[in-house]
C-alpha cells in the first residue's frame, strides 16, 4: 500500500518525532518539491505568474495567520493591515537604497513591532472583543496608510516598488520571482512543521484549548500569545513585501483592505485551522477554484448548446463556488486538511477496517 507501515521501526524518540516518520510521506514531499522546482520548465509563463506564484505567496500568508488563529486560537481580523505594513516598510526601505534582502526583513520587523504593540491592548480581551479589537487595527491602518502622504503618497496614489535585487543582481524574470516565492513558502512551511513538535508549539496549543488550565501547569498565556502575534506578524510582513516585489510590482492601499483579511481567513477556515497542508488547500480553493468554475461553466454551456446571457453566466460560477464551500464544511467542519488526513489514515490501515474504530 501507499502508506504501508512495514519497515518503520520507531526504536527511539528521535525517529518517532521526525518530521516525516513514514517513508511514503518522505517520498511524496520529495516528489512534490521536485515538481515545484521543475514547474517553470513544465508550465507556461502565464500559468506560472497568474496561478502558481500568487498561490505560493498566499499560502505563506495563510500559514502565518494559521499560527495565531489555528494554533493559538486567537481571532485576528487585521492580518491584511499587517501585510500592508510590511509591504510599505520594505518598499520605502528599498527606495532609500537598502538592499532588497534587508528591506524585506525590515518590513517583517516593522509588521512584527506594530502587531506586538497592538497585541498588548488587544490581548486583554477575548473572543468577539478580540475580533473587534483586531478589526479596529485593520481600519486604523487603512486610514493611516491612505491619509498619510509620507507613507502611501495619498488616497489614490500608487507607490512603485523599486527593482528587486537579489544578492546585488536585478531580478526581472518570472521564473526568478517564482523561485523566490517558492523559497519563502518552503521556509514558512518548514518553520511551521518544526513548531508543531516543539515546546513552543505545544504551549500555543495548550493556550488555545484552555488558557486558564495552561496557566495552572506553568504556561504564561499572555507571553505565548504575544509571541504568536509577533511571529505571525513577521511572517505576514515578509509575505506582504514579497507580494509587492514579485507579483504586483507596486503598492496601493486597496491591496490590503479588509476584504483581503476575509479572504485569508477563508483560506484558513476552509483549509483547516491548525493544518499546514490545509493552508495549501485553502489558498488553492480561494484563488484557483473560481477561475476553474468559470471555465467549466463556459465549457458545459458550449457542450450543451446553451445560450446564457452574460449576467447569468457570471452568477452561476459564484453560486457553485458558494455551494462548494458549504459542501466542504458540511462534509468536514475542520476543513480540507482534515479530509486529507482522513483519507491518509484510511490508506494506512486498509484493508483492516476494524483498526479504524
Amino acid at each position: 500500500m501507499l502508506y504501508r507501515q512495514a519497515g518503520n521501526f520507531h526504536i527511539n524518540y528521535t525517529q518517532d518525532s521526525a518530521l516525516f516518520p513514514i517513508a511514503a510521506d518522505r517520498w511524496m514531499v520529495c516528489g512534490l518539491l521536485a515538481l515545484a522546482l521543475a514547474a517553470p520548465f513544465l508550465a507556461s509563463s502565464l500559468f506560472l505568474t497568474t496561478s502558481m506564484l500568487p498561490w505560493l505567496i498566499w499560502t505563506a500568508a495563510a500559514l502565518g495567520l494559521n499560527l495565531i488563529f489555528g494554533w493559538t486560537g486567537q481571532f485576528h481580523f487585521g492580518y491584511a493591515a499587517i501585510m500592508g505594513i510590511g509591504a510599505y516598510a520594505s518598499v520605502h526601505a528599498g527606495r532609500h537604497g537598502v538592499p532588497w534582502e534587508l528591506a524585506v526583513i525590515m518590513g517583517g520587523l516593522a509588521a512584527s513591532v506594530i502587531g506586538s504593540v497592538f497585541a498588548f491592548a488587544a490581548l486583554r480581551v477575548k473572543g468577539l472583543y478580540l475580533a473587534l479589537s483586531t478589526l479596529a487595527l485593520q481600519f486604523m491602518m487603512d486610514w493611516v496608510i491612505s491619509h498619510v502622504p509620507a507613507i502611501s503618497g495619498g488616497t489614490q496614489a500608487t507607490l512603485q516598488a523599486p527593482p528587486m535585487k537579489l544578492l546585488g543582481t536585478v531580478v526581472t524574470s518570472d521564473t526568478a520571482f517564482y523561485y523566490v516565492a517558492l523559497a519563502w513558502c518552503i521556509i514558512v512551511t518548514v518553520f511551521m512543521l518544526n513548531l508543531r513538535r516543539s515546546a513552543l508549539g505545544r504551549a500555543l496549543v495548550a493556550v488555545r484549548e484552555k488558557d486558564f488550565a495552561a496557566a495552572v501547569i506553568g504556561v504564561h498565556s499572555f507571553r505565548y500569545k504575544l509571541t504568536a502575534f509577533a511571529t505571525s506578524s513577521f511572517i505576514g510582513g515578509v509575505t506582504g513585501s514579497l507580494l509587492i516585489f514579485t507579483f504586483y510590482r507596486a503598492v496601493t492601499p486597496e491591496q490590503f483592505a479588509v476584504n483581503v483579511t476575509i479572504e485569508v481567513l477563508a483560506m484558513v477556515i476552509v483549509g483547516g485551522m491548525g493544518s499546514i497542508i490545509g493552508s495549501y488547500f485553502g489558498a488553492a480553493f480561494v484563488l484557483l477554484v473560481p477561475g476553474l468554475l468559470n471555465k467549466l461553466v463556459a465549457l458545459l454551456a458550449r457542450l450543451m448548446d446553451l445560450q446564457l446571457d452574460p449576467e447569468t453566466a457570471s452568477h452561476i460560477p459564484h453560486a457553485a463556488y458558494g455551494a462548494l464551500i458549504i459542501g466542504c464544511l458540511l462534509i468536514e467542519p475542520m476543513g480540507m486538511g482534515k479530509i486529507y488526513g482522513n483519507m491518509r489514515r484510511y490508506l494506512m490501515v486498509w484493508p483492516f477496517g476494524y483498526d479504524r474504530k
